[in-house]
Parts: structure tokens; sequence; C-alpha cells
């Protein structure tokens, strides 16, 4: 079969420390990506686990301070989806998209870098609230007029220096994920390999392509909003204050215009991950592989009219026609789940810890969706709003989705990434922890929302009949929290002695996996010919027609 033979530049590789704080490589870029992302992903757990304690009987015990509680959840859910979920699937994206398509890097090298490493900072800056009098403490929302109280007040006691820094630490990472996004458009539309054409592209590329243009275009109108925040809590603005002729609505149609299609931003490359997955595993071509891309689209596109929904309660918004967006939404995403339920039908499917993860994604993605459709009735958002109800949903839509996708893609790409195989064994272990944990953490909150407990509380009446569904989402909690000791110790052991890899452990259907494990700075000597959306399959089975 023909291929395209590269002439990759010189390489002037520095070892050590040095190399790996200078580097402009998008692969050696991809892991500080995932490296910083798993660093703020424990910080964020542990944030969780103090929730988490605090409510596992009435009454305070270790958050004695309320607004030291206001600020642990605050602080949990911005670490989590600022600093881990959108980082990590784009420290996947930049290591992997580039070998998929078969470019040498990324379109613009140091802009990669410079968004890698506004991230760390971000993350500093956020995290400083704690020394410096007081975290942001108005939640990951940070509704205003709540958040306009500069002095700090009630929920914070503190100066709310913290709040500032949160905005600051979001405008930086915003900022990142903006140049991120421009970096992954020119890199997909103008580097790809002779050959591979748009619709020969694995799905995964095609996720970053529309996940990119919602970075695009919704994070600025994010920035907009917390500058407008930042200007009326320091320099007398009165954009959302009402007692001073603002409108507090305003911040909740400005920030959700954004944080809607966020939620897609952090769960459409970890579809795209699973749709790498679940054909290696199968041995079977994707189902559908141009209504999957369509569908992408769609979500892409419908994503832009459904942010009110979730405000449905202000009585400011349109109610039929978000909540007819919302379920309209449902159906793209329905087709995907179809796509890969037929992939897997029929198919030789082995059991290997990726496909365990990924089937996880799939269970309680749709757990996720089915909950959210219950949401877009606007009776059933109006008895549901801001009780735990919601706290399920979005759990089990970022954490059921996006984080069982995530460790889908570390077990599937870790021996491309090292030239190592994780162990299996503590793979399992590691996916049957956080499986249970996960469902007993969060399945509950649904029970706990149908019974009228309210999110954001640090104690409740002891009467209230919430105690037992309580501890038993605490007792989850933890197990997810001791399921990363299995992964941290399997990336070790991996590391120092595992199984050596191979280019292509899985025999699996993309580009990456036509080069070393781990590839040269170059990423390619020379390409196989591209006729599908599988290449080295065709490869291996000596196709040379189109497909």
């Amino acid at each position: 079969m023909a291929t395209t033979t590269l002439t990759p530049a010189a390489s002037t590789y520095r070892s050590g420390l040095y190399e790996w704080i200078t580097t402009t490589d998008h692969k050696k870029i991809g892991i500080l990506y995932l490296l910083n992302s798993f660093l703020f992903f424990f910080i964020g757990g542990l944030l969780a686990l103090g929730v988490r304690t605090e409510l596992a009987i009435p009454g305070l015990q270790l958050l004695t301070n309320e607004g030291l509680y206001n600020q642990f959840f605050t602080m949990h859910g911005t670490v989590m989806i600022f600093l881990f979920i959108i980082p990590i699937l784009a420290g996947f994206g930049n290591y992997v998209v580039p070998l998929q398509i078969g470019a040498p890097d990324m379109a613009f090298p140091r802009i990669n870098a410079l968004s890698f490493w506004m991230l760390p900072l971000g993350g500093i800056l956020l995290l400083m609230g704690f020394l410096t009098g007081g975290a942001a403490s108005a939640g990951w929302t940070s509704y205003a007029p709540l958040s306009e109280d500069r002095i700090g007040a009630a929920v914070n006691d503190a100066a709310g220096s913290g709040q500032d820094l949160w905005i600051m630490a979001l405008v930086l990472i915003g900022t990142s994920s903006i140049l991120g996004s421009v970096n992954f458009l020119v890199t997909i539309f103008k580097m790809r390999a002779p050959g591979m054409t748009l619709f020969r592209m694995p799905i995964l590329v095609w996720t970053v392509l529309v996940t990119s243009v919602l970075v695009l275009m919704a994070t600025p109108v994010i920035t907009s909003a917390l500058i407008m925040l930042f200007i009326d809590r320091n320099y007398g603005g009165h954009f959302f204050d009402p007692a001073t002729g603002g409108n507090a609505i305003l911040w909740q149609n400005v920030f959700w215009f954004y944080s809607h299609p966020a939620v897609y931003v952090m769960v459409l490359p970890a579809m795209g991950m699973i749709s790498e997955i679940l054909p290696v595993f199968s041995r079977k071509p994707l189902f559908g592989y141009r209504a999957f891309v369509f569908a992408t689209a769609g979500i892409g596109a419908l994503g832009f009219s459904v942010w009110a929904h979730h405000m449905f309660t202000t009585g400011a918004v349109y109610l039929p026609f978000f909540s007819l967006m919302t379920f309209l939404i449902a159906v793209p995403t329905g087709v995907k789940m179809f796509n890969w339920i037929f992939t897997l039908f029929r198919g030789k499917l082995t059991f290997s810890t990726p496909l365990l993860f990924a089937l996880g994604f799939l269970s309680m993605f749709l757990i996720g969706g089915i909950n959210g459709a219950f949401s877009a009735a606007v009776p059933v958002d109006f008895a549901l709003h801001d009780t735990y109800w919601v706290v399920a949903h979005l759990h089990y839509v970022l954490f059921g989705g996006s984080v069982f996708g995530v460790m889908a893609g570390l077990y599937y790409w870790f021996p491309k990434m090292t030239g190592r195989m994780l162990g299996e064994g503590l793979g399992k272990v590691q996916f049957v922890l956080m499986f249970i944990g996960f469902n007993l953490t969060f399945f509950p909150m649904h029970q706990l929302g149908l019974a009228g407990m309210p999110r954001r509380i640090a104690d409740y009446a002891a009467n209230a009949g919430w105690n037992d569904l309580n501890l038993l989402a605490t007792v989850g909690g933890f197990m997810i929290g001791a399921s990363m000791i299995p992964l941290l110790w399997n990336v070790f052991i991996s590391l120092r002695a595992g199984k050596i890899a191979g280019d292509d452990p899985w025999e699996a259907n993309t580009l990456e996996w036509a080069t070393s494990s781990p590839p040269p700075p170059y990423n390619f000597d020379r390409l196989p010919e591209i006729r599908s959306e599988r290449p080295l399959f065709d490869l291996r089975h000596g196709r040379t027609a189109n497909h």
C-alpha cells in the first residue's frame, strides 16, 4: 500500500526538567495538561470530601464556620469544571488530534505552550483566596448580586478578595481556552495529511472541532460578564445590582449563555474518546459514522439555544421555547447513544479496562440525560429547581459522563504516551470502586431532591428524613476517593516496570497507532495512504478501495 514519506525537521531536544518547562511539542504539552488537571482533580476531590463529611450527619462538625462550607463547595465546583474537566479533555486533544490527522505538531506550538501555562497560574490565583481571608463563596455560578457584596460580608466572613481572585483566575483560564480553540481549528483545517478529508477524520477530531467552535463563540461572553462583575465590585459599576439600577437577571443570561454550551465543551470530547474506543474493542466500525458527525454538529448548533432552561423560575424567560429546545437537543444525543449501542451489538467484545470505563460512560451518561429531560419539563423544574436533584443530574453528566470517558481514554492512550501498558487487574479494581462509589454518592441525591433538600446548605434538621441518604452519599464519596489509590499505584508501577506496549497494542484503527510508542518529536516517518476513517484497519487488511 502506498505511503506518504515525511521529512522530519531537525530536533533540538534537551533532556530533563528544563525541556518539559520550555517544550512546544504538542505531546509533552498534552501530558502536562493531564498532570496539571489530575493535580486539580485531587484538590477538587478533597474539597468535595469536606462537603460530604459535613453533610454525613446533621449538625456542624467539620466546617463549623458556614462561610468556610460555602467556600468549599464554591471552589470544588470551580476547580472541577475549569481546572479539571475542560483542561484534561483539551490535554487529550493536544496529544491525540495532531497524531490522528497525521500532522507533525499543532499549528501554533508556542501559543499552545502559552495556553497550557496560563492554567496553573489561574489555579494558583484561584486557590490563593484561601490564604487572603477567604476564597470565593457565592457558588461556582457566582450569581449577582450575591457575588457583588464587596464588603464580602455575611456568606464569606472575609474582605471579598477571594471573589476578585476567582474572577481574575477565570478570565485567565478562559483566555487559555480561546487560544487553544483557535489552535485546534487551524490545525484541523490546515494540517491534515494527504487523503484525510473531513469525512475521513476520526470522530475524536470531529468532537474537538465542534468543541473548539463552542469555546470560541461562548467564552468571550462569560469573559465580558466577569469583567462587568469586577467593575461592579471594585470601580462603582452598576451592571448587576438592582439597588443601583442594574439587572441581576442579566448576569444569569450572560453566565448561562456560556455555561450551557460549556456543558458540551465538557462532554463532547469525552464522547469522541468513547467513539474511538468502542469500535476497537468490539472489532466493528462505528455504526453510522456520518450520522454521528451530524449529531455532533447538531449538538453544537443547538447548544446556544437552551441556556435559559436554568432560569425557568426567574419568570424572565419564554418558557415554551426553552423547554422545547431543551427536549430537542436530546435528539442528537439519542442518535449517538444508538450509534454506540449498535457498534457494540454482535461485536467481538474484549472487556479490557478501556471498554469497561466506556460502558460505564454509556450507562451513567444515559441516566444523566434522562434525569435532565425531567428538568426540561417546566412544572417539574419548578419543583426540583435548586434541590439535590440538580446536583445528581450535573454529576451523572459530568462525572458519570466526562470522568468515566477520561478514565477510558487514559487506559487506552497510556501505552501510546509511555510505551507501557497499565495493569488490567488494578484497572478493573479501580473501575469497580469508582462505579459503585459514584452510584452510591449521586443516585441517592435524586431522592433527596424529590424530598425537597436544597443544595448548598451546610446543615439540615435531624427530623427532615434526609439522614440515611446523606450518610450513604458520603460513604460513596469516600469510595470514589479510594478508587484513586489503585489508579495512582497502577501508573507508578507501570511506568517503572509495566508490560512493553509496542506500537499498536489494541490493533486500533487511527493514525496515532501508526507511529512508535511513544512517538518521536516529529510524530511520523511515513504515513499509510488514507482512504477511509480507519486507515490502520485498511493497511492491516490490505484494503485499497474507498470505503
